[in-house]
């Protein structure tokens, strides 16, 4: 398969296959277009093994010819954790990636980038590892994080551990897991020595002129006098020459900020307004960017160490090669997304062409893809209601298996390319209900036109947890930028049933749990206009769902962006809107159609994956980027009546709170018995769902 039948032109939607265009659609015209001169690939001879020289380094290891593409392995610490029965291992691995390859093609401008002597492309990722000490007691699987913006939270999910190198209650420890974490995304600020960095190759001088768009989003909180260009904390893409400041408010109102009211930072990574940034506002500052990294080459680490780990050449003292039977790719939001573009571009095979992850789980990235594999590729930028809107992220094709493009264009599917290289893993997709409202989830389970249910490959689970946020929740209550209160469910215990599911599903071809997610045929889904959520009162008023949820929009990027990657047009322009559906809901306002954790299945509040901005955040009609909410139940039937309530009580529906946990009890069984939640997990999940009683009656 050539370039130009990986990287498919996908043309505007049309509006009659689609939903109409948004409201912003006819507001947002500019323009700024760049032409681009193009060099030719690299030719580079075989791979020649060397080794380099040690610099400050505990231990340096070889890497034999066998897997060319690790070229060698810096192991900068080595220690013995959990009295012994784990080695946690620190260093750097050094890739080196031959541009001639087809597998490696699928790297946006590789064939830009610098080589060295042997016209190899070479990359630099932060290793970090917790393997069994004794290699009789590893389980064979090797289970990869997928760091997001170079963190570490695996940990806290599958073990309770409140911290990146804390072990919570050492289960999947017990269960003989090697735990690997990998740096992959070039933008993590070297500042910060706790996170895993990844050095990518910038692009050759001589090769061509870097052309393309920046565009750098913000919303402020409050009123701010500059604004960085990089994604949250992350480094900026350098500017070469700036375009233009836009200014849009909640509505889409679009307006050019003029250039005497702004500057670039002296050091160039901020921009810079004296008269004040309002808080609520959206302000894209667009601008000509210089010295890219070839982005790409992060999701090729990803590929090419765990390829490594399965099929490796010499043994490496401790036993760091071939240590893998099985591997698993896991990644939670920015990481669940980059695991849909590994599998979407081709990367789950390695550069022999060999199965790389035999199991990806992709968690709350909704139907998104993203900022991963093209010039001057921000990977931090993500997609939300207000937060990032207008960036490559939520883009056909959405589902599992070939769908017809609404457009007109090639029918294409995520794992299209996989197929045909027959590297299909198991693939989880799990979402909670925040990911519906604000990542355009529904999408990777129902047609693009909205109008029928899409059923995953045999291969595939979606799973959906009903009512939940983006992240977990806790407890006491509080409001943090947020209307309302904050949803305090921990949904941990059905991820790390789930972790057991996809490990038997591999290691003894055990069937997991059949998929759970909301149908347009069940009535499960509905439009917003559709949604039944009850008049509950709050606040002189009643509550009020978000007006504007997440739209996947076809965004025009320019005339080179499907082909070549390059953007030549920011903002871009908005075509159309694919529908958005939600989760339709219960008489208390509880999503149908999910796994219900007891505080749902069992509630004694309705309890929702959205919420609003606090008000003196400005743009409160807007949703709180990851938050859901809680709205107790009325205690007593007279302060339903009082209120105006239309749900019943607490009194009304639970004689005690024995009775309470009772039925909290036999949900848990429930859960239990379909494999969602652990038999060990038990008196967690129904102590959650007390402590919740607590907070609401005393």
């Amino acid at each position: 398969m050539g370039s130009s039948d990986l990287w498919r032109t996908l043309p505007a939607c049309s509006a009659g296959a689609l939903a109409g265009v948004d409201e912003r659609s006819t507001k947002r015209r500019a323009r700024f277009k760049v032409c681009a001169d193009f060099g030719t690939p690299a030719g580079p001879p075989a791979l020649r093994a060397r080794v380099r020289a040690p610099q400050l380094l505990l231990l340096l290891v070889a890497v034999s010819l066998s897997h060319a593409a690790v070229r060698s392995i810096e192991i900068t610490g080595r220690t013995p954790v959990l009295n012994g029965a784990y080695e946690r291992i620190a260093g750097k691995v050094h890739f080196a990636l031959d541009p001639k390859l087809p597998a490696n093609r699928i790297i946006r401008d590789i064939q830009f980038a610098q080589t060295d002597a042997a016209g190899m492309v070479e990359c630099t990722a932060d290793l970090y590892m917790l393997k069994p000490a004794d290699p009789a007691k590893a389980n064979g699987t090797v289970l990869l994080e997928v760091s997001n913006r170079g963190g570490k939270g695996m940990l806290n999910r599958f073990t309770f551990a409140r911290g990146g190198d804390e072990f919570g209650d050492k289960s999947v420890f017990e269960q003989g897991y090697t735990l690997v974490w990998l740096g992959w995304e070039w933008d993590i600020p070297a500042s910060n020595p706790n996170s895993l960095h990844f050095s990518a190759p910038h692009f050759r001088q001589a090769a061509l002129p870097a052309d393309g768009l920046v565009s750098s989003e913000f919303v402020g909180d409050r009123t701010v006098t500059s604004f960085s260009l990089g994604d949250r904390n992350q480094d900026a893409i350098p500017v070469a020459r700036a375009v233009a400041l836009y200014a849009s408010d909640e509505l889409g109102h679009t307006k050019t900020i003029p250039a005497a009211k702004w500057k670039l930072s002296a050091d160039g990574t901020r921009v810079e307004v004296p008269g004040g940034l309002e808080p609520g506002q959206l302000y894209e500052f667009v601008y000509e960017g210089k010295d890219p990294v070839v982005a790409g080459t992060g999701l090729a680490a990803l590929r090419d160490w765990i390829s490594y780990l399965k099929y490796g050449g010499a043994e490496i003292p401790g036993g760091l090669a071939k240590i893998a039977k099985r591997s698993i790719g896991f990644g939670i939001s920015q990481s669940g997304r980059l695991l849909r573009e590994f599998l979407y571009d081709g990367f789950n095979a390695d550069e022999q062409g060999r199965m790389v992850f035999d199991g990806i789980w992709a968690d709350v990235g909704g139907a998104g893809r993203g900022s991963f594999n093209f010039r001057y590729a921000q990977p931090s930028r993500d997609g939300w209601p207000f937060l990032n809107i207008f960036y490559w992220t939520d883009v056909f094709p959405f589902t599992d298996s070939i769908e017809s493009n609404p457009d007109g264009g090639a029918p294409d599917g995520l794992l299209a390319r996989a197929r045909t290289a027959n590297t299909v893993p198991k693939l989880f997709l799990t979402n909670n209900s925040s990911e519906y409202w604000g990542r355009a989830a529904a999408l990777i389970h129902v047609s693009p036109d909205g109008l029928e249910d899409r059923s995953p490959a045999p291969d595939t689970r979606i799973y959906f947890l009903a009512g939940d946020q983006h992240t977990v929740g806790s407890l006491p209550l509080r409001k943090q930028g947020t209307r309302y209160l904050q949803n305090p469910v921990d949904h941990r215990p059905v991820q790390r049933a789930l972790l057991a599911a996809m490990q038997a599903w591999l290691a003894s071809g055990t069937e997991p749990p059949p998929s759970v997610y909301p149908r347009l045929g069940a009535a499960q889904l509905t439009h917003l206009s559709g949604l039944k959520f009850p008049a509950i009162p709050y606040d002189n008023g009643v509550v009020t769902p978000p007006k504007h949820p997440r739209m996947a929009r076809r965004l025009d990027f320019g005339r080179d962006f499907d082909g070549l990657g390059i953007i030549t047009q920011e903002p871009p322009e908005v075509k159309a809107a694919y529908p958005l559906l939600v989760p339709q809901v219960d008489a208390d306002g509880i999503d149908l159609g999910g796994i219900r954790l007891p505080e749902n299945a069992v509630p004694v509040a309705t309890i929702t994956g959205w919420n609003l901005r606090a008000p003196e955040r400005g743009s409160p009609e807007q949703s709180a980027e990851y938050y859901g909410s809680i709205f107790p139940f009325p205690k007593t039937a007279e302060d339903r009546e009082r209120a105006k309530d239309p749900r019943k009580s607490i009194a009304e529906r639970y004689l005690s709170r024995e009775d309470y946990l009772k039925r909290v009890s036999a949900a848990a069984d429930d859960l239990i018995a379909h494999r969602f939640v652990l038999p060990q997990d038990r008196a967690y999940v129904i102590d959650r769902a007390a402590r919740l009683w607590d907070a609401l009656t005393q």
